[in-house]
């Protein structure tokens, strides 16, 4: 049985390690694992990334915003996501779709209406089986990504740059969503521990793989 499980949450909350012990687990049980992120994870998704997270593009409009990353979504799903699906494989991604409706939807005000077409034209009507919130302060995220920057790890992009209103509606749209369709959604306290956050994510990944589908 193939599984599409996806993370979500701001940078600083503790995904990528998330998502390496997650693909361990999965490999574990014997699942043939494919690790990869938004925007990106292909060469021509990295490219509209760089676009999309230059901090000169501040001139970019939301609409031309909501476009760059819906075509590496799509790219993504196409030459990635889908043929490993297809194979039976797992694949779990740093971002998926959700990410659309929370920044460009509840931060930048797009209409959803308009959002959920040009995502249901990106990702061919692909949705994830599970997704996993790593919730946390947008203000504590965001002093965890500044102090990783200077250490020399990670990014400061465009998107980071944004005022601490725009984040505070991000993480409010995610709260709503995983509210609304609480079967796939796992919110999760990303302040614990690694360990208690790598539990509480496997418990609801061992709950989902013995359930009936």
């Amino acid at each position: 049985m193939s599984l599409f499980l996806t993370f979500e949450g701001p940078d600083g909350s503790g995904k990528s390690t998330q998502i390496q012990l997650t693909a361990q687990f999965l490999a574990n049980l014997g699942y043939d694992v494919l690790t990869t992120r938004e925007p990106g994870g292909t060469p021509i998704g990295d490219q509209i990334r760089t676009v999309l997270h230059n901090v000169a593009n501040t001139a970019m409009c939301a609409p031309a915003e909501v476009l760059l990353y819906s075509a590496s979504r799509a790219q993504l799903v196409h030459e990635v996501i889908l043929p490993h699906l297809k194979n039976g494989g797992a694949v779990v991604c740093d971002r998926y779709a959700d990410s659309t409706f929370a920044y460009q939807g509840y931060g930048r005000g797009l209409e959803a209406e308009m959002l959920h077409l040009i995502t249901q034209f990106a990702t061919q009507g692909l949705k994830p089986d599970l997704t996993i919130y790593l919730d946390l302060d947008p203000a504590q995220g965001l002093k965890r990504k500044q102090h990783a920057n200077s250490a020399g790890a990670g990014e400061w992009n465009r998107m980071d740059r944004l005022e601490l209103d725009f984040h505070q509606r991000v993480r409010a749209g995610y709260l709503e969503m995983a509210q609304t369709e609480p079967e796939r959604w796992l919110v999760v306290d990303a302040t614990a521990s690694i360990e208690t956050v790598n539990q509480t994510i496997r418990r609801r990944l061992e709950q989902y793989l013995i359930a009936p589908q």
